[in-house]
């Protein structure tokens, strides 16, 4: 592991706890990182505002991935960004509401997009989607480069929104499960294994150069990309079966633990 020079974790379920916070041991492992020229990259289906905000003191040291890949940065400059066609989001949109119990959000570079009255909704999406903005229409123009949709269900996106929405999979488009009530639609392209290929590109390192943290299935392309495939012990099982390592579950702060080892080992 003496040869790792990016290390990438998924953000929910695997970096943070189930209360969304960091493990307190991070700046001191994080240092270590700096010390070693190692880059940490988080990477996330939420916009990037969401990732951010906990990283305020070290944003431009390092990489972050949001939107599922469909937006990349690497301090400070912008190495990738997506758009949706607004025919596109017109159509999922118009779908996604004919689905009982399933509030929609638009991803957009600027806000997060929604329409949901639901207060209980509003509230919980609002930890993810910190830059937000309420609109009477999400099919109408919304000058903002879109990323992608987001589908919540309160019962689990697996079972009530995937089979009403699988038609969105097609040659242009990719349905990602990306949590246990999200379901994530971007352009075919997106991910983010393609994401963190566009950062070992710019910076020539290698899959065996690479650790990667995750837990569900958006999470599966970049694990693939990576030598040091960490699946957390709450992790899907699906998920589980394409890392090459498990790590401590998200609640214990797995990932830091993990990279703890790494650094000790040199």
């Amino acid at each position: 592991m003496k040869d790792i020079k990016l290390i990438v974790t998924d953000m929910d379920g695997t970096f943070l706890n189930s209360k969304y916070e960091i493990s307190p041991e991070f700046p001191a492992v994080y240092e270590e990182l700096k010390k070693r020229n190692i880059l940490f990259v988080p990477a996330s289906g939420r916009q990037m505002a969401g990732i951010t905000q906990y990283f305020k003191n070290i944003e431009s040291e390092i990489g972050f991935i949001a939107e599922n890949g469909g937006y990349v940065i690497y301090k400070d400059q912008e190495l990738f960004a997506d758009r949706l066609a607004h025919e596109t989001v017109t159509e999922i949109v118009q779908t996604a509401r004919e689905i009982p119990g399933a509030e929609i959000v638009v991803s957009a570079k600027k806000n997060a997009y929604y329409e949901s009255n639901n207060d209980d909704f509003v509230n919980y999406f609002k930890t993810y989607y910190t830059a937000n903005e309420q609109v009477d229409d999400l099919t109408a123009e919304l000058h903002d480069d879109v990323f992608k949709i987001a589908i919540y269900h309160a019962d689990g996106a697996e079972d009530h929104l995937f089979s009403h929405l699988e038609q969105f999979s097609n040659e242009n488009l990719e349905i990602v499960l990306s949590g246990k009530n999200w379901i994530d639609i971007m352009n075919k392209r997106i991910s983010k294994g393609h994401a963190l290929a566009i950062i070992q590109e710019k910076l020539s390192i290698l899959p065996s150069e690479t650790m990667v943290f995750g837990d569900y299935m958006n999470d599966i392309d970049m694990l693939k990309n990576s030598k040091f495939s960490y699946a957390m012990q709450n992790a899907h099982p699906d998920v589980k079966k394409v890392a090459n390592y498990e790590a401590e579950s998200n609640d214990s702060f797995g990932v830091v633990k993990a990279i703890g080892d790494v650094i000790r080992s040199f």
